[in-house]
């Protein structure tokens, strides 16, 4: 699919230059298509001015915000390969992760400086703070006093634009590239599947280390024409108040989201019947499907990685209150098939990938690369999906998270399902944990619904009820909360920990 790309910032500005692509919230200012474009050339000649190259490495440590998508862009017309960090993380794991891509310079904001300059003087790196008047050799808002230069006109399809990085739920993690040919099939994939058009508005608040706070749906939506509302990062009230305003069209929310936006107090005030909502990092439990529901609003299940652009699968909203659980079908610019099973049939086994969306690989790492993806190019997802007869898909589980408890085969994704569906339960994660009689035993750490307490002691005999005895959890942990990562998901090597 295409060797060469036009780039995509000055395509955009092109078409429909005095439309709004992005509403900056947390700094007041709208800007069109034609100012990013604008912006964009400036800061790709600042990049170039300072000393940076294609194909050298520039990691940005930064809340959401409209300078970071310019960057983005700047990096896809200089050839420089940006490589978002976690801002979650402190600076003694960020090290690793710098050390992993080799980056020249740091891009950071006021909220992170303190991290980002202790970063740039472990590693030698040139740094650029976005706002003015922070300790930094160079400030990015000073690029916008330069006059404007046009540099390059097309994107390669096929080099590295940006690096992501694994969500770390075991080891270091790995830099998954991201391609512009991965951009615009992830684009087309999640705008056929959602009926994406130049009219629609989202919000972008989830964090721009990861794939969500890029791809569902801000760069989309960029490509398509529509806006995007930025947010620094996720507040409860700030996305409440933009969704009970009616100005949002297209939500995407991972489920610890929706679990937080119908616990609000101002849940029934919103309208959700007109949004189209997806949902992804994590199944969204039947509870809160159902909850959504009766309210007027089809959540649509869907599942991708880091690796595959992400979207994948999504769920249509016909099938979402019927399939439940499923997150659909592969999505148009994705082949998807199941190690073991006829394509077509109904069956379960490892869900493998293939198309142009999927990642080239891990930068700079071979080894990694290699082991990813079959002899006939088909990405290894690490993941057990069964296939129904109408060629809907749903995950079991991860393979490394089963575990064998007396010789049986326990996928914990069934068990949470179970304990999310008791009453007073909010949230479960179950990890598997040495036993001496069975060999492994299910542990399961519970999260009480608000106003709820739960009877520990009750729970092996209700669940009983509703699970096989090898898979009823041996023990039951109350929490306050989870670890996550920035997907929402549950960081169960650290539950594991807790426990020895």
């Amino acid at each position: 699919m295409f060797e060469a790309l036009p780039d995509m910032a000055a395509k955009r500005a092109e078409l429909t230059p005095e439309r709004t692509a992005f509403i900056d919230l947390g700094g007041d200012r709208t800007w069109t298509f034609a100012a990013i474009d604008t912006a964009v050339s400036q800061v790709a000649a600042g990049l170039t001015d300072i000393g940076l190259k294609p194909g050298e490495r520039l990691a940005a440590l930064t809340m959401n915000r409209v300078e970071f998508f310019i960057a983005l862009f700047a990096c896809q017309r200089t050839g420089i390969i940006l490589a978002p960090l976690n801002w979650r993380q402190p600076a003694a794991e960020l090290s690793g992760v710098l050390e992993s891509v080799g980056a020249s310079a740091m891009l950071f904001d006021q909220p992170n400086a303190e991290t980002a300059l202790e970063l740039a003087e472990t590693h030698a790196l040139s740094t650029i703070a976005i706002e003015p008047g922070t300790d930094a050799q160079t400030c990015f808002a000073a690029f916008f006093d330069m006059p404007v230069r046009r540099m390059r006109s097309k994107a390669h399809a096929t080099h590295p634009w940006y690096l992501l990085f694994t969500s770390g739920t075991t080891g270091l993690p790995k830099a998954v590239i991201q391609t512009a040919r991965m951009g615009w099939a992830n684009a087309l994939n999640i705008a056929q599947a959602i009926d994406l058009t130049s009219q629609d508005a989202s919000i972008n608040y989830l964090p721009l280390f990861h794939t969500a706070g890029i791809n569902l749906y801000t760069l989309p939506i960029f490509l398509f024409g529509g806006v995007s509302t930025v947010l620094p990062k996720f507040e409860i009230d700030d996305v409440f108040g933009l969704l009970r305003s009616g100005s949002v069209t297209q939500f995407f929310g991972v489920p610890a989201i929706y679990q937080a936006l119908s616990l609000h107090d101002g849940v029934d005030t919103v309208d959700w019947s007109r949004l189209r909502c997806g949902c992804g990092g994590a199944p969204l439990p039947e509870t809160q499907i159902r909850f959504f529901a009766e309210r007027g609003l089809h959540i649509c299940n869907g599942f991708g990685m880091t690796e595959t652009g992400p979207t994948a699968f999504l769920n249509d909203e016909a099938a979402a209150a019927v399939k439940i659980g499923s997150v659909g079908k592969a999505q148009m610019l994705t082949e998807a098939r199941l190690d073991g099973v006829m394509d077509a049939a109904p069956g379960e086994g490892e869900l493998l990938l293939r198309g142009p969306a999927i990642t080239p690989g891990y930068f700079e790492n071979s080894e990694a690369t290699e082991k990813a993806f079959d002899d006939d190019g088909w990405l290894r997802t690490g993941d057990i999906a069964r296939r129904d007869t109408d060629g809907y898909y749903f995950i079991v589980d991860r393979i490394k998270d089963m575990f064998i408890s007396g010789g049986e085969n326990v996928y914990p994704a069934e068990v949470e399902r179970v304990l999310d569906s008791h009453p007073d339960i909010l949230e479960a994660a179950v990890v598997g944990v040495s036993d001496e009689r069975w060999g492994e035993v299910g542990a399961a750490f519970l999260l009480a619904r608000p106003g709820r307490a739960i009877d520990a002691d009750g729970l092996p005999a209700w669940c009983r009820e509703r699970l096989a005895a090898y898979k009823v959890p041996k023990r039951f942990h109350i929490v306050d909360d989870f670890p996550r990562t920035a997907a929402g998901k549950v960081r169960k090597p650290l539950l594991k920990e807790r426990i020895s």
